[in-house]
């Protein structure tokens, strides 16, 4: 599992002692979970609310729960700097448990057994990597050019200095990937949500960027990546 080490330090100088308490205080500011605030109300002012009002009440009841759930991801910094990956998997078969992926887990980032692609080879792979969950898995210095992966759920992998040319990722779930320093050119991301994902440094030529999926503040971040053409922009609505 890979683990985040975060340095302290220690010193007996006061002056030190509050510039640390300072500095704490403001990274608490600037990453404390914003405030989501549901109140009822609807039987004050509507003495027939049981009746009339309850699916008002209960779609409220949804919309809170999707802002709650958007605070908690928006509240949670991404520190990549400090990540330590775990040591190269001795399985002999660790490469083919992408033909098999995880089973549960998903979107989440949670597996019942790590999934660790590390410089494996799926060259033109065209059935067996379609669809499958990979929730999580650290694909570093992989390599999946022209494979066909469709429909793959790889929500929190971790692909950095992987080699993607050419995959097919149509209506993929890909949130939360570090595809920093990965190579893309040509990758097919029709239909493909790509929320939270990270392309700093990635080479992103002739890909197709149609109905892709993404916030706002991420596609801001993906548009300031030079190596996509026109078209590229033209579809992902880059200014």
């Amino acid at each position: 599992m890979a683990s985040l080490s975060i340095p302290v330090s220690h010193s007996t100088s006061s002056l030190k002692h509050s510039s640390t308490i300072r500095h704490r205080l403001r990274f608490q500011q600037l990453y404390s979970p914003p405030k989501i605030v549901c109140s009822g109300g609807f039987g004050r002012d509507f003495p027939e609310s049981n009746e009339k009002f309850s699916h008002l009440k209960d779609l409220k009841g949804v919309a809170c729960g999707i802002l709650a759930a958007w605070a908690v991801t928006a509240a949670s910094p991404v520190v990549a700097a400090n990540l330590r990956l775990p040591p190269l998997s001795t399985d002999p078969d660790r490469c083919e448990r992408a033909f098999v992926g995880n089973t549960i887990g998903q979107a989440n980032g949670v597996y019942d057994k790590a999934i660790d692609l590390r410089f494996c080879d799926y060259t033109n792979e065209q059935s067996n990597l379609k669809g499958k969950s990979l929730a999580a898995a650290l694909m570093s210095e992989a390599k999946f050019d022209g494979a066909d992966m469709t429909e793959v759920v790889m929500s929190k992998a971790y692909a950095v200095g992987a080699s993607f040319k050419g995959v097919n990722f149509s209506n993929a779930v890909l949130d939360r990937v570090v595809f920093n320093k990965a190579n893309l050119q040509g990758a097919v991301f029709r239909n493909t949500v790509l929320s939270g994902s990270t392309f700093d440094e990635a080479q992103l030529e002739d890909a197709v960027f149609e109905d892709t999926i993404i916030g706002y503040i991420d596609l801001q971040k993906l548009c300031r990546n030079a190596t996509i053409n026109p078209d590229g922009r033209a579809e992902l609505g880059c200014r």
